[in-house]
């Protein structure tokens, strides 16, 4: 195994896999072609030939712009597995931060694709020594006294990705993420749930976000599974008929996804009049309602599902309730773009309700600084601890504790087993006028349980608390139950269902973290690559 070796980097990785797993089929795009791990290693090696060509040294770096597809993971173990550092860059970000990730990394070269071209100004192709198309590797420039690749294989400790958060504060910093940070990793990953060669991967997040790149890419090769990724967005006319097709094993996901289809397509099922409104309220039925549609969503996943893995942000209860009883393969997880990221998991058949589960063998978590209910903010020490943020020593010496421990800045629990609780991040918690801490994002968690609602953001104005909050307006509409026969328009409903939240909410909240008001959200609202409020948008 090629983990029996602590001194491997991602050259070793992949070298490996090319040789164990050569026919088997590596990554492909739904109904197009199937790149084997031999083939694939054919056009890594036409693309490290082309950066050596263009005299791209160890060190220098390598900007990927694109959606997913079989070509990304190409164009990043060419980077990688040549001393090269490879800059995932978000194919959402705006074009000023696009441009500021490529000034900041020192980018030598770009690889992007057509549809995003036009998000890179004029001004800074002329400053890059090679650009290459990623639908084809077309080279579209390469400068002239490219000079020669002295070729030297990359170490544990060198970079082998700067990835650029996109945070829900604003603040994008570089993360520094070693070869053994990479390694560590896949290797802990792979020991919470081993992959099969046989596992197939249906690829639905950003692969320039390390949740989707760690354990949706590096993991499953590895091990010589297949990645599919979807030609598009996963929204259900594209997601829907590839489920039916691919017939996935595993699955990485974040709660908005799920939430969604609970919310949308499972919960009207059960509430559409009264009677079945009465009888879902019911545990016992409602739990038998649950498990009957618990078959047909593993059905519409494929039927083959054995991981369905959560992270990202915290998971809503009801949803995690539907998804218990259901007999859905849910798994929990918690981590950071700069811890590689997983830190905390727990696989299907062993979660606990609204916990990320205990650390993975190899990390270490604290709480330091408990109050009285033993929260405090989770600090965490292993080999999957980023190297720094890149060229900002204070942001990076900020971030460790005196004694070396890494800074989440989340607050959480630990429970007697080991087993993490998120309360909210540290800069979210709101300190009330008789000294209460109030976590909005438990305020949250009870206003989405509401039947009409899809999200919320609770901030504070003038010291008291406010919930933004974006209504099911389909459902709005469709609710004669609720509202009566020829009922009022949809602002007038809209009106009764925020007063009905109002009391909803405050009768199940402490006295401190009650709500003022709460005022509609039209649209939803903006989100990071994990599908988390960007919160500094809205406060």
């Amino acid at each position: 195994m090629i983990f029996k070796n602590n001194n491997i980097t991602l050259c070793d990785i992949y070298s490996n896999s090319l040789s164990l797993y050569g026919d088997r089929v590596a990554f492909s795009a739904l109904n197009r072609e199937k790149l084997t791990y031999s083939s694939f290693g054919e056009r890594v090696e036409n693309v490290i030939q082309i950066f050596n060509e263009a005299g791209l040294q160890k060190g220098d770096k390598i900007a990927i712009l694109a959606g997913n597809n079989p070509n990304w993971p190409i164009a990043y173990f060419a980077a990688t597995t040549t001393g090269r550092i490879a800059v995932p860059i978000l194919p959402d970000f705006t074009a000023f931060e696009i441009v500021n990730i490529l000034e900041h990394s020192e980018c030598k070269a770009l690889i992007v694709s057509s549809k995003l071209e036009y998000k890179i100004p004029t001004h800074l192709t002329e400053k890059l020594s090679l650009i290459i198309k990623m639908d084809n590797f077309e080279v579209t420039k390469r400068a002239v006294n490219a000079g020669n690749f002295l070729r030297e294989e990359p170490t544990q400790e060198d970079v082998a990705t700067i990835i650029y958060t996109s945070g829900t504060s604003g603040a994008s910093k570089g993360v520094m993420l070693t070869h053994a940070n990479l390694v560590a990793q896949t290797k802990m990953t792979g020991e919470l749930f081993p992959i099969l060669k046989e596992d197939i991967f249906l690829s639905i997040l950003p692969l320039s976000h390390t949740y989707e790149c760690s354990i949706g890419m590096l993991l499953p090769f590895t091990h010589g599974a297949s990645v599919v990724y979807l030609d598009g967005a996963p929204t259900p006319s594209i997601l829907m008929p590839a489920l039916k097709e691919v017939k996935p094993t595993i699955m990485l996901s974040v709660p908005l996804i799920v939430e969604k289809i609970y919310k949308i397509k499972i919960r009207p099922i059960f509430t559409k009049n009264l009677l079945l409104r009465a009888v879902y309220s019911i545990w016992i039925f409602r739990r038998l309602f649950h498990k009957a549609a618990g078959k047909k969503l593993l059905e519409t996943f494929g039927g083959n599902l054995r991981f369905f893995g959560i992270g990202g942000s915290r998971l809503d209860g009801v949803v995690e309730n539907f998804l218990a009883d259901a007999g859905f393969p849910y798994a929990i997880g918690y981590g950071l773009t700069e811890t590689s990221p997983l830190l905390a998991g727990v696989i299907p058949g062993k979660v606990k309700w609204q916990s990320t589960g205990p650390a993975l063998n190899g990390v270490e978590i604290r709480i330091d600084n408990p109050n009285d209910k033993k929260i405090g903010e989770i600090v965490v020490k292993g080999p999957n601890v980023m190297k720094g943020y890149y060229k900002d020593p204070e942001s990076t010496m900020a971030s460790f504790t005196e004694d070396g421990w890494f800074r989440t800045k989340d607050l959480g629990y630990l429970d007697r087993e080991g087993y993490l609780y998120i309360k909210g991040r540290k800069d979210n918690m709101i300190l009330s006028s008789n000294g209460e801490n109030i976590y909005p994002e438990d305020i949250e968690s009870i206003i989405n349980e509401f039947d009409l609602v899809l999200e919320s953001l609770v901030i504070e104005r003038k010291g008291k608390l406010v919930a933004k909050v974006h209504f099911n307006y389909d459902e709005i509409k469709e609710s004669e139950h609720i509202f009566g026969e020829g009922s009022a328009n949809l602002t007038d409903k809209v009106t009764k269902v925020k007063r009905d939240l109002l009391l909803y909410v405050n009768d199940r909240v402490n006295r401190s973290s009650k709500l003022s008001e709460v005022v509609e959200q039209p649209v939803p609202f903006e989100k990071t690559a994990t599908q988390k409020i960007k919160r500094y948008l809205y406060s």
